[in-house]
């Protein structure tokens, strides 16, 4: 029985653990999308007093070629217009599922959590900062 009682509390113990850390986990994504926010809305006014307005933002499909039609409206972040921040701050993936339907009515994009680094893990290897990525844009913004 004791040998019982002891895993019982080594796998109570290790739940613990690793709730503990999800939580800390999540906290940090918390905070960093919002110290992300925080610059994306500073870069926001920075464009609007540069005179770069916000264009209409097209999602590409997940596989295949050309564009889907969205509600948004705002900035691309790169030439490749997958990455945009709309006219609230919210940041955006431009990529969405490219079937008939979507092609036909448009698609409406999730927002994700603002990154403080852009493209960290991704295939390609670019990465930057989103401070820098931002100020990219108001040097050299992706015109429609």
């Amino acid at each position: 029985m004791n040998g019982e009682g002891e895993q019982q509390d080594w796998t109570s113990k290790r739940r613990e653990v690793i709730q503990a850390q999800q939580n800390a986990l999540e906290a940090q994504r918390r905070e960093e999308h919002e110290r992300a926010t925080a610059i994306i809305t500073k870069a926001i006014e920075a464009y609007r007093a540069a005179g770069i307005e916000p264009i209409p933002l097209q999602a590409r499909p997940f596989t295949g070629t050309g564009t889907i039609r969205t509600s948004l409206t705002g900035w691309y972040l790169k030439h490749d217009r997958t990455l945009a921040v709309d006219e609230e701050g919210r940041f955006y993936v431009l990529r969405v599922p490219g079937g008939l339907l979507s092609r036909l009515k448009g698609a409406t994009p999730e927002p994700s959590p603002a990154p403080l680094v852009v493209g960290r893990g991704a295939r390609d290897g670019e990465t930057f900062e989103i401070k820098e990525l931002l100020q990219m844009r108001l040097e050299d913004p992706v015109r429609p």
